[in-house]
């Protein structure tokens, strides 16, 4: 390859990973259902994105690496305490189960389907047995499952991978060294000994992330450096020491980092996000795009006989034994038993190991890499177009309307709250002093837990449930830095009451134009009108707006809240609903508004 087609490959690789995931987004479609068919069809149609091409002697390595950065990311998401007792069990019992009974069906079904010999049957039944965060996480972010389910989705998702990968890798030297047994295939004490060595890696690997971020108290963007280089050293050096013990070094490393007190993480991780998420769309076009046409095309139907039985009878009895007698509600159960797609382990494992049996001479293993890719395609294909109605119809998904936090228990603050309330939303309101809290239990308000705030600091937390926060306290200097800490928290918009003009806070008024409801109506002149009688009221979009009323939220049909802020307008639309505060009486009037919340005389922001 010249170096031009490697720059072109290079090239055309992003565009498809990038545009995969742009255009998945608009369709609202999991990403990887596009990111398959794209590295396929591109590998199909041109000779410069195959990875035995662009990376001929090193491309298992380098994938190896990059899936040891995504386990390292989705092991900082597994915190342990919402690990309980009954999570735990599940969790638990969907890995022996899952890996037991998965590997068993295709070794039995290998033979018969696809004509190869059994030592080729038990290589492709412990590739298959492996999920993983690159394929549920996006999923059960397009589904929203209930928070139960979610935990217990991602925890064996992520914990299944590297023990996959370990399996693989012993039945893959087992069938190179010729000496491959039915009674010996699966050797515990070389398991144990790949465990021992990915779990001292991961040690290592926290220690040293300790040292960086405890000790030398490295900022954010030193520290993602160091995170990064970390979890590929120590991974790297696994990996020579035995072959796939890296990627149980990395999750075991993640899931130090996201568990031990006192760790100064850095703030933010949006560098880890953008990297995790490219990574992603990367190695799914460059391994989809080295699968042959001619090689799919022999294998097509047993493969889709093979999807058939591992989604509708493998995973279904997995769940349904791993779940027996746990208290799980029945339609938590069955859902579980949806959703076992399959992920970049796989695809790697098959990728690395299926040429180099091939070229060994063993018959038939030329097959492990296009049935894998064909599995691969099914089950995303499957569960991402069905997971969403099968949850819906289970009552296992979270509600679509909105759950905004209010923050502040002033009486302007809870009077809000009330009226999102009568609006149809369920609204929770967090406050510090005793006072303000007992104004929102007087009010009929779900408090939220009185550490909620410590916890949304915390970069690995997540506000789970709420879709938007409202900082609407007394203190415009906390608001604004709250706003900006509790960002990455919170699967929606953090939003502050404006500063008053006269402000002199150091931090509030050099924090944005994004503020509430605009400069008119910052927060002292908000809590004046109330106190003067001014009171919070809804209304429709189709009934003129009364003058003197400022337009503050518009309620989307859907559930959604709109608010308007200094940056931004918004219009109401057929069947929503807009929250509207009155003048106060007797007050001096104003000039009418229109729909976007800014007088009629203006041209807005």
């Amino acid at each position: 390859m010249t170096a031009d087609q490697f720059l072109l490959g290079i090239g055309l690789t992003v565009v498809l990973a990038v545009g995969s995931q742009i255009l998945a987004n608009r369709l609202r479609l999991p990403a990887l259902i596009l990111l398959l068919p794209a590295g396929f069809t591109a590998g199909a149609l041109t000779d410069v994105v195959h990875p035995d091409k662009l990376a001929p002697a090193n491309f298992a390595s380098i994938v190896s690496l990059c899936v040891a950065v995504i386990l390292y990311d989705a092991g900082l998401g597994l915190e342990l305490r919402h690990l309980r007792a009954a999570t735990r069990s599940v969790v638990l019992r969907l890995l022996v189960l899952g890996v037991v009974l998965t590997s068993a069906a295709v070794m039995l079904l290998g033979p018969v389907l696809f004509g190869v010999p059994l030592a080729v049957a038990v290589m492709l039944g412990v590739i298959l047995v492996v999920s993983g965060p690159t394929v549920v996480g996006p999923l059960l972010e397009h589904v929203r499952p209930s928070e139960r389910v979610r935990r217990v989705l991602v925890w064996e998702g992520s914990l299944i991978d590297p023990v996959g990968a370990i399996l693989g890798a012993l039945v893959f030297h087992s069938l190179l060294a010729g000496d491959f047994q039915v009674g010996r295939g699966f050797r515990f004490g070389e398991f144990l000994l790949s465990a021992l060595v990915g779990l001292a890696g991961g040690v290592v690997g926290a220690a040293l992330l300790w040292f960086c971020l405890r000790t030398l108290r490295l900022g954010e963007t030193l520290g993602t450096l160091a995170q990064l280089a970390t979890v590929i050293t120590v991974s790297a050096a696994c990996d020579i020491v035995r072959e796939d013990t890296g990627l149980i070094a990395a999750i075991v490393t993640g899931l130090a980092v996201a568990n031990l007190p006192g760790l100064d993480m850095p703030a933010r991780r949006p560098f880890f996000e953008t990297l995790v998420q490219l990574i992603i769309g990367l190695l799914f076009v460059s391994i989809s795009a080295g699968v042959a046409p001619s090689s799919v095309r022999p294998v097509l139907l047993p493969a889709l006989v093979l999807i058939a039985v591992l989604v509708l009878v493998v995973r279904p009895l997995v769940a349904w034994l791993s779940t027996h007698r746990t208290g799980l509600p029945r339609g938590e159960r069955a859902f579980l038993g949806w959703m076992a797609p399959r992920g970049i382990v796989a695809a790697s494992t098959a990728s690395a190991f299926s040429g180099t049996l091939a070229a060994e001479g063993l018959a038939g293993a030329a097959t492990i890499l296009p049935v894998t890719f064909l599995v691969i395609v099914g089950t995303v294909a499957v569960y991402g177009l069905t997971a969403a109605p099968v949850a819906r119809r289970l009552g296992v998904t979270r509600p679509v309307g909105a759950r905004p936090l209010l923050v502040g228990g002033e009486p302007w603050a809870v009077a809000l709250g009330r009226c999102l309330r009568s609006a149809g939303l369920d609204v929770l309101m967090w406050a510090g002093p005793e006072e303000q809290r007992e104004r929102i239990a007087r009010a009929g308000i779900e408090s939220a837990p009185g550490e909620l705030l410590a916890t949304a600091m915390d970069p690995q937390a997540r506000l789970e449930g709420i879709t938007s926060v409202l900082l609407l306290t007394d203190d415009d200097d906390f608001n604004a830095l709250v706003s900006v800490v509790v960002r990455d928290s919170v699967d929606g918009p953090v939003h502050r009451i404006g500063p008053p003009a006269d402000s002199s806070g150091a931090v509030a008024t050099h924090a944005g134009r994004d503020v509430l409801f605009g400069r008119d109506l910052a927060r002292r002149a908000l809590a004046a009108r109330y106190e003067q009688g001014a009171r919070f009221v809804l209304s429709g979009p189709e009934q003129a707006l009364p003058a003197g009323h400022d337009v503050l939220f518009v309620v989307r049909a859907d559930g959604r809240l709109d608010p308007v802020t200094e940056a931004r307008a918004v219009r109401p639309e057929a069947g929503d609903t807009v929250v509207l505060l009155t003048p106060a009486p007797g007050g001096p009037e104003k000039n009418p508004a229109d729909p976007t919340g800014h007088p009629a005389d203006t041209d807005g922001p």
